[in-house]
């Protein structure tokens, strides 16, 4: 039998791992069954050290890192729907200066114009003509140490895995919430949450 790790060594219980991660709990088991995440069985649960965490995550990254800007953090978002695009754009500008993007195409075009201007890109998952794992894909061509988050209403395994193939800083299933994506954008900045 394992002992329980001491709270002073920073551990995290699968709960806190999920929202840490932004993933759901199918995610993470695949993650541990393929040793891609380092985690400790206590018991029936499992435990995380909160610094092997950070080192996975930041093993994932690799590029270089961004250059200092000026200003807020500068944002392109995609999403078909244009509904969901206002919202976002209205609760993000209060931190960051936004730009839109309709669909994947919109957005590469984009990217290939000033590319090394955008800090973050938040995309839907499913969009008709390119969907986000073919735009994320496409855009770690152009920019390779961008980092992305995927918002989607349609979540399965799959894509949940694909994103963490493909380096995603967050993966959000929607309904939304302020919080969430403020908190989600904040760390894949490398900031504090706003």
């Amino acid at each position: 039998m394992t002992a329980k790790p001491p709270a002073s060594e920073g551990f995290l219980t699968t709960e806190e791992v999920l929202e840490y991660l932004q993933v759901n709990l199918r995610t993470v088991y695949r993650l541990i069954k393929n040793k891609s995440i380092p985690a400790v069985r206590v018991g029936r649960q499992w435990r995380f050290k909160k610094s092997d965490i950070d080192a996975w995550l930041e093993g994932r990254k690799g590029g270089a890192a961004r250059p200092a800007r000026q200003g807020p953090p500068r944002l392109l978002l995609v999403d078909d729907d244009e509904g969901t695009r206002i919202l976002l754009t209205k609760m993000l500008e209060r931190h960051y200066q936004v730009e839109t993007a309709v669909d994947g195409h919109g957005a590469l075009a984009a990217l290939r114009r000033e590319g090394a201007a955008y800090d973050l890109m938040i995309s839907d998952l499913n969009m008709p003509g390119m969907d986000g794992i073919s735009l994320i894909r496409e855009a770690k061509v152009i920019r390779p140490d961008l980092p992305v988050i995927i918002i989607t209403g349609y979540s399965t395994e799959k894509s949940a895995i694909d994103a963490v193939n493909l380096r995603v800083a967050g993966y959000l299933t929607k309904p939304l919430k302020d919080t969430q994506v403020l908190e989600a954008a904040a760390r894949a900045l490398g900031a504090p949450a706003a």
